[in-house]
């Protein structure tokens, strides 16, 4: 069997046999076999690159492999918080932490297989090279996690999920005219064209594509997968969605779904690239990406859901990532390099929060005091994990935020720079305060209900995870290097 056909069709397959599961240990364990199955086949691909498969149609390119990399690791660590973080029976308790309470069976069998057929989705995304494949790739990471995000079954969860479906239909119904734009745009003569992008991109080259229909299908493109992405305005499903889905599942729509969003639009800007027009895609990234910041510093400043907090700074981590392509030069290299540091940092943060609420149980910030002392692994991480979403060295986000501020800076790009940092200071200010007083602060009643330590596979996974962005801000493994170098090649960046 293709690697690439096992890649997506072994975690669909455990996801359907997760449906029919009635034991709730055996659907956990067929979760975690195949994280770790899907974790084992992608490292292979590191080793050894698959070989394309349906005429083209899938293949994984450095691009693809950086992206799937950062989602299999992050789904195998999200697996193993479930099983720790004593949330994960089939009967559990649901609170809609307004003073009342209810008792609703919530089939682990469905939680496992949403969450797999999630990752087979995002695996999906990222081996597609059609055009067409990667718009079914994005709506099928809709379908199945909104479940996901109405797991906890109360009336915000509920709020959540329905507006991430709407709000995220409408953007892909954008993202599927843009195929039709891209369709007509190389569509000269009559003649019928794949929308493979390795074909594209050699007609473009040629000059063989109408560049008018060419920037039009890149606008709808940028909205479309773009509200997916999370990029102002187009984002106000994502503060609702990532607050009130279960932790590990806020991990990977932040940390990973994200991502496999902004790989849509990315591969739209490779074909503008190779058409000569890539400037109109940079600049729009840069709006885009520059408002997102501006939009996210906004809403940080006097926000008391921690929760919320962490999604409002994905919101400016995408627009990071959209501001380093749109950029060029080093600063691509810095955008895929953020990317992988502020998926591991986010998801640190995601995990942490989770087992804060677990014990407080209080998404406000303003109810939240002595981290540190009561949940003393979670505390050090969430104090670090602040100064690493936060940009601050020694962690890997400074590193990646500092090389997209070169890049403005040898560009010349003097004004873009400076609201660059005015934005950074404004977030960083915005969740000092809460973030710390949530660590350092004193408590002068304890929750009523509490657990009395820490289980170790709760804190496991935000300790890997928080780790792995300090090792990237002291020393980048030559094989990561490589593949950021190449991923970054391919969007016109540093080779």
């Amino acid at each position: 069997m293709n690697m690439i056909l096992a890649l997506v069709l072994l975690p669909a397959l455990a996801g359907i046999i997760s449906f029919f599961m009635r034991k709730a240990y055996a659907a956990r364990a067929l979760m975690i076999s195949t994280a770790f199955a899907h974790l084992s086949l992608v490292v292979w691909c590191w080793h050894t690159r698959p070989a394309p498969f349906y005429q083209g149609w899938f293949a994984l390119d450095s691009l693809g492999l950086l992206f799937l990399s950062v989602a299999s690791f992050l789904f195998f660590f999200s697996t193993i918080y479930r099983v720790g973080s004593g949330n994960a029976g089939a009967l559990v308790k649901k609170r809609d932490f307004e003073g009342s309470s209810t008792f609703i069976d919530f089939s682990e069998s469905v939680y496992c297989g949403c969450m797999m057929l999630f990752l087979s989705t995002m695996t999906l995304v990222c081996v597609s090279l059609q055009f067409g494949m990667i718009w079914v790739g994005v709506e099928a990471t809709t379908l199945a996690s909104a479940p996901l995000i109405y797991y906890h079954m109360h009336k915000r969860s509920l709020e959540a999920a329905w507006k991430y479906l709407l709000i995220c239909s409408v953007g892909i119904v954008i993202a599927l005219l843009g195929n039709f734009f891209l369709a007509v745009a190389v569509s000269e003569g009559g003649l019928h064209s794949s929308l493979v992008l390795s074909s594209l991109m050699n007609r473009a080259s040629l000059g063989h594509i109408n560049i008018f229909w060419l920037k039009g299908a890149f606008l709808l493109f940028i909205v479309g997968y773009g509200t997916k992405m999370g990029l102002a305005p187009m984002h106000t499903w994502l503060p609702d969605a990532h607050s009130e889905s279960p932790s590990a599942v806020s991990a990977l729509l932040s940390g990973a779904l994200l991502n496999c969003s902004f790989l849509g639009i990315i591969r739209a800007q490779q074909l503008l690239n190779a058409a000569g027009a890539g400037q109109l895609g940079r600049d729009l990234l840069i709006i885009f990406g520059i408002f997102s910041m501006a939009i996210a510093a906004i809403f940080i400043l006097g926000q008391n859901d921690y929760k919320r907090m962490l999604a409002y700074s994905s919101v400016e981590h995408m627009g990071i990532l959209a501001v380093g392509v749109g950029i060029g030069g080093i600063a691509v290299y810095g955008s895929m390099l953020h990317a992988v540091n502020h998926s591991l940092a986010k998801a640190a943060l995601f995990f942490t929060a989770g087992n804060i609420l677990t014990f407080y149980r209080s998404k406000s910030s303003l109810e939240v005091r002595g981290v540190l002392r009561f949940l003393p692994v979670s505390g050090v991480v969430w104090v670090a994990g602040f100064f690493a979403i936060t940009g601050s060295p020694p962690f890997g986000t400074f590193f990646s935020e500092f090389s997209i501020l070169k890049g403005m800076v040898d560009q010349d790009r003097i004004f873009i720079a400076v609201a660059y940092l005015a934005l950074l200071a404004v977030v960083f200010v915005g969740m000092v305060g809460p973030f710390f007083k949530m660590a350092y602060g004193n408590m002068d009643q304890l929750p009523a209900e509490r657990v009395n330590r820490e289980p170790i596979l709760s804190f496991i996974p935000p300790v890997v995870m928080m780790l792995a962005v300090l090792i990237l801000g002291l020393c980048i493994p030559d094989a990561l290097t490589s593949l950021i170098l190449e991923a970054a090649g391919e969007l016109g960046g540093l080779r």
